[in-house]
This record gives C-alpha cells, structure tokens and sequence, in this order.
C-alpha cells in the first residue's frame, strides 16, 4: 500500500481492528452464562447486512448508490480521521474491558464491572468508536448505501446492547443500575 489514497487508510484502519481484535481474542476469561443461538442471530444479521453494504462496492443498487456528500478529498479525509478515531476509541475500550470481552453477550467466571477509561463516561464504547468508524467510512464512500449500512449496524448493537445490559444486572444489580444512571448507553451522558 502507497497510503496515497482515503480508501487505503480506511482499509489500514480496519485492518489494525480486526488484527487487534484477533490477538486480544486469544485471552479472555472462562464464559459462565452465555445467550442463545437465536438471540445472537437476532442482532448478528442486521450486522452482516450492514458490513455487507459498507463493505462491497457493487453493492450501489438504485438510490443506494445516490451520493449523500460531493466527491472530493475533503469529505474523503474527513472520513478517514473519524474512521481512525473511532477505531482508536474501540481498541481503547477493548484494551479496558481486558479478559471479560466477549463476541457474544455472556458473562465470565469472575466478570468484573469495568468503569475506567471510556467506560466512565459510556457503557458501550466499542459499539460507539465502531459506530463513529463506520460512519466515518460512510462519509468516505459517500453513497446512500454507507449511511443505511450504519443505521443497520446500530440497531443491530442497540439490540446487543440491551441484552448485555440485562445480563449485566441480573449480576451486578445496584452496582450496574447506578453505573447506568451515571453513563450513557453510546455517548456520555451530559445532564
């Protein structure tokens, strides 16, 4: 790669992730509860859908195609930085949640209640600095396509997102409910 291009940066950018994503994978603890089969299938499809409308470029079918920003390198970069930001600010959480991360909504032997770095501020910030990537490639691609894809995806981590919440209470009871009352679920809470 020359880097000369948005899209080679995009690409590096999502490349980092999932290598990070992969090596981190590899020390997590022991699962204890885990949802079902079905539940997971509930949010993982509207994902794959939305990867795959971020992800392929023949996937402009009609007015997904339309254009939703100018073509030009200024909304090309400008979605290469919030696509680096957020990929920064998954990796950081990620590095925070540590051996109690899970792909799926489980707890582990010994789950802990994370509340440092962004979780002080945001119960779930990786689905917040995946979000801001995403939208960031959206901006990038410019397409109707990208911007459907990212609403998908955030349904798809809302849904995700209330369950882990559930679980987390059922664990953690008056602890989790005034870390709830304290944080927002995507973006801090301001009030």
């Amino acid at each position: 790669m020359d880097f000369s291009s948005s899209r080679q940066w995009i690409d590096a950018c999502w490349l980092l992730f999932g290598m990070y994503w992969l090596v981190s994978s590899l020390k997590i603890k022991k699962t204890k509860q885990r949802e079902t089969w079905p539940q997971r299938f509930g949010y993982m499809l509207p994902l794959a859908i939305g990867v795959y409308l971020l992800s392929r470029r023949e996937a402009h079918y009609g007015w997904l195609g339309q254009r939703f920003v100018g073509t030009g390198p200024t909304g090309e970069w400008l979605g290469v930085l919030l696509t680096a930001v957020g990929i920064g600010i998954a990796l950081w959480a990620r590095w925070h949640l540590g051996t109690n991360w899970s792909g799926a909504v489980t707890l582990k032997e010994g789950h802990q209640l994370i509340r440092t770095g962004p979780y002080r501020a945001i119960r779930h910030p990786i689905y917040t600095g995946i979000l801001l990537a995403m939208l960031g490639t959206a901006v990038t691609i410019g397409e109707v396509r990208a911007l459907l894809a990212v609403a998908i995806v955030w349904l798809s981590f809302y849904v995700k997102a209330r369950r882990e919440e559930s679980f987390l209470t059922k664990e953690f009871g008056s602890g989790f409910v005034e870390h709830k009352r304290q944080t927002g679920m995507f973006l801090p809470r301001f009030s």
